[in-house]
């Protein structure tokens, strides 16, 4: 798993190209990424695919499971390799899951991309 494994929608657009963004922050490879749709990926991280489907998913090398964004800032805490995204959310984790939520309730609604599901349907449980 490296550092960590991130979880995230793969029918979404918006998820895949967020997962893109991720990717490219993450030169050293500490952080797997996949889409909860794969099969076993849920379970993997102690949680089922309704739960996954609400928030995106965070299980650190610790094998503590964080969502939204919570998740997201221990995946840039990883990706950076500094706490200063954890550390911000610490002082401002109210309001950043007020803002994650009304995004991801909207995600429909930005940019995004070929979802990964759809560019990788054998590794996507129809």
């Amino acid at each position: 798993m490296g550092d960590g494994l991130l979880v995230f929608d793969g029918r979404c657009g918006f998820c895949t190209r967020s997962v893109g963004w991720a990717r490219a922050l993450d030169r050293r490879g500490r952080v797997e990424m996949r889409p909860y749709q794969e099969p076993g990926v849920p379970e993997s991280i102690g949680t089922d695919a309704a739960t996954c489907s609400e928030a995106v998913q965070w299980q650190g090398r610790d094998g503590v499971r964080l969502e939204g964004a919570a998740a997201v800032n221990a995946l840039l805490d990883t990706v950076s390799g500094t706490r200063i995204p954890s550390t911000v959310y610490r002082v401002t984790g109210g309001l950043q899951e007020r803002v994650y939520r009304w995004v991801a309730d909207h995600r429909s609604r930005f940019p995004g991309m070929t979802p990964y599901c759809e560019s990788h349907p054998a590794e996507c449980a129809s």
